[in-house]
């Protein structure tokens, strides 16, 4: 039975992370950004550029902008034609920033106003723990958020089509030769938090195809078993208190549970390979009987 839950849990991690991984588009930023519970905060900061506060920074933006310029050229050896056609990549990019900002002006300007109040209601902490002591007002504080955050929610997604727009019309600057042998060179997301999503995301579906294959051959399984639980066990604290149905997080804890008690009984030495790695190190550093 410890072998069969072994293979199905990591059957079940080993799927997940190739799924995210060939995806190629999959964050964990909607994820994040809708945690509740005691860590919601936590979590939120987590979410790359949550509030906007760099993508509605125009001179941000202009500078990160003019910095890929410079380096898909370099990368590319863009000859002088090429320097010029980037950079009315680049100008484009600019016109294209200044007329989402315009068109939703009023919108950005209550979002602006409202930050003072979100403030307020996440680090005031007599308001907070008033809130959170009564559901109704902790809903509240909840639905003031969403309304927050949806005043800037369209802006901040044309401004992120023109993030990835404008990385596409830059690589397409190169010629068939320059680019042959070379992949699509990448704009790095500048991070706004010391752990945030532009690298989160790049982490978890090679760390749940590691934590798969670890427990599908039964190799490090402890160590394996031990990571599942604790990445498990942060979902569930994320979405805590959980909800029922389909979307509940219990299905996490429990699956969190079972990764320990496979850490706790050594289950990699059932039909797996920690059995000849025990063998091995059985016979290299074994005391030797001292009475033999």
């Amino acid at each position: 039975m410890l072998v069969l839950l072994r293979i199905s849990i990591g059957w079940h991690f080993y799927s997940e992370g190739v799924e995210k991984r060939d995806a190629g588009n999959w964050s964990a930023a909607p994820f994040f950004a809708n945690a509740k519970g005691p860590l919601a905060g936590e979590f939120r900061k987590m979410v790359w550029d949550a509030d906007g506060a760099l993508r509605l920074n125009k001179q941000a933006n202009l500078h990160y902008w003019a910095v890929f310029r410079d380096q898909v050229g370099a990368h590319y050896g863009f000859d002088d034609a090429q320097k010029r056609q980037a950079q009315v990549n680049y100008a484009k990019a600019v016109e294209q920033y200044d007329w989402v900002i315009d068109e939703n002006a009023a919108e950005l300007e209550e979002y602006e106003l409202g930050r003072d109040r979100i403030a307020t209601l996440e680090t005031q902490g007599r308001e907070k723990t008033l809130r959170d002591g009564v559901t109704s007002l902790g809903g509240q504080r909840d639905t003031i958020r969403k309304e927050w955050t949806s005043k800037a929610s369209s802006a901040l997604k044309q401004i992120d089509e023109i993030w990835e727009g404008y990385e596409i019309a830059q690589n397409a600057v190169a010629t068939s030769e320059q680019s042959e042998g070379r992949p699509m060179f990448k704009m790095a997301k500048p991070r706004t938090a010391r752990v945030d999503t532009s690298v989160v995301d790049g982490i978890i579906p090679y760390f749940d195809i590691a934590v798969g294959l670890c427990l599908l051959f039964g190799l490090f399984t402890p160590v394996a078993a031990l990571a599942a639980a604790g990445f498990l066990g942060s979902v569930f604290l994320s979405q805590y208190p959980p909800s029922t149905g389909p979307q509940s997080s219990n299905y996490q804890l429990i699956e969190s549970m079972a990764c320990l008690v496979l850490a706790g009984t050594g289950a990699g030495r059932f039909a797996g390979l920690d059995f000849f790695l025990h063998l091995i190190i059985r016979k290299f550093w074994h005391a030797p009987d001292p009475d033999a």
